[in-house]
């Protein structure tokens, strides 16, 4: 159950549910794009990657300066249902709520 909570409290917040939006296509990403479609300083989008990152639900890799983030390999179906289901509420909707 813990997992789950800790998944839900990192898609809780807005900026990291928008990162997951565009990460989740399985490709790798740099921090550069994320922070450009984001608005998001360097530093705050490295916060927000690392709840992310706890959370289990990407991966990373250093690239010389950058730093390259991919959707975990390794989730189970009920975690992806559960990013889907997130995923799956518009984005206008969800700003709305906040």
């Amino acid at each position: 159950m813990s997992d789950v909570l800790t998944i839900l409290s990192a898609l809780a917040e807005p900026t990291r549910l928008a990162a997951t939006r565009l990460l989740w296509d399985g490709r790798e990403h740099c921090v550069c794009e994320l922070m450009q479609a984001l608005g998001a300083s360097q530093s705050r989008m490295s916060r927000h990657m690392a709840a992310l990152k706890a959370a289990g639900l990407f991966l990373d890799r250093r690239d010389a300066q950058w730093v390259r983030y991919r959707r975990a390999p390794d989730l189970s179906p009920e975690v992806v249902a559960l990013v889907d289901a997130a995923l799956a509420v518009p984005a206008q909707r969800q700003r709305s709520a906040a």
